[in-house]
């Protein structure tokens, strides 16, 4: 089933970017990376803000900031052309000699064509989520349910492992899953032993192996997620043997192999 499902894998990352990646990835880019001092300003303003974007930002990817709409005040630089004479002192072509107010929108503000969206697991997990809530809690692991962590889904650290709570069920178990496969294979030595993008690969084609397991729709999610942290075909082959011991574990666990499949299959 492991080898199966590893198989499929390694074929679509060797398939190079899906094309719901390739959109996702055009649209992340208009979103501009804000500094410390901004984000500070945009959490005290609208805390719940998870996208913003300038008016015309917002008109590029086919939204339109709602009438009535308050805006998010930030500050913006203001730059000039360098001066001739300092042609060999600096290396930009433009220098900042002041900043502006300026301002963004949310999201929730907006309305227009729908943006696309990060593939996701859909299908029903079952009790499988519980199941893997009790094998995580019998390693010693806690387990926590909160928004904190927005807008990561997931983080584990140190024997602890948090969600983040509203998602389908689906990728609630995907996440999990993901998390879980950290706590196994990434703590001690083999932490430091290993690239984040190894341990990234490994965590999310063990989370793959399990839900290809007890029967959820995957899509490209998987072989997405791995490209994000650059991991490839060759990448994910150098870990099979971590990657195929620990989702067994997991299966075995949660009473999810192959004949637990079966019995599944016949309820």
């Amino acid at each position: 089933m492991a080898e199966d499902a590893l198989g499929k894998l390694a074929a679509a990352l060797e398939n190079g970017q899906s094309e719901a990646l390739t959109n996702y990835l055009a649209v992340m880019a208009r979103f501009r990376s804000y500094s410390a001092n901004n984000c500070l300003l945009i959490a005290l303003q609208r805390s719940s803000a998870s996208r913003v974007a300038g008016f015309h930002s917002w008109r590029k990817l086919g939204r339109h900031v709602r009438k009535g709409a308050k805006g998010i005040a930030i500050l913006a630089p203001m730059v000039c052309k360098k001066a001739a004479a300092d042609a060999d002192t600096e290396d930009e072509q433009t220098r900042i000699f002041g900043f502006r107010t300026a301002y963004v929108f949310a999201e929730e503000d907006t309305e227009g064509a729908d943006l696309p969206q990060f593939a996701t697991v859909s299908g029903d997990p079952r009790d499988y989520t519980e199941r893997l809530s009790q094998f995580i809690a019998a390693r010693g692991i806690t387990l926590e349910y909160s928004d904190r962590i927005t807008p990561a889904k997931g983080c584990s650290q140190d024997g602890a492992i948090v969600i983040l709570p509203g998602m389908s069920p689906a990728e609630t178990l995907s996440v999990l899953a993901h998390e879980t496969a950290h706590e196994l294979l990434h703590k001690g030595a083999r932490r430091s032993e290993t690239t984040k993008t190894v341990r990234e690969t490994e965590a999310e084609a063990v989370a793959f192996v399990v839900c290809h397991a007890i029967g959820l729709e995957t899509g490209s999610a998987a072989a997405d997620y791995i490209a994000l942290y650059r991991g490839d075909k060759a990448t994910l082959l150098e870990s099979l043997q971590f990657i195929q011991s620990t989702a067994t574990l997991i299966l075995t666990a949660i009473g999810a192999g192959e004949d637990g499949q079966r019995q599944s299959e016949t309820v």
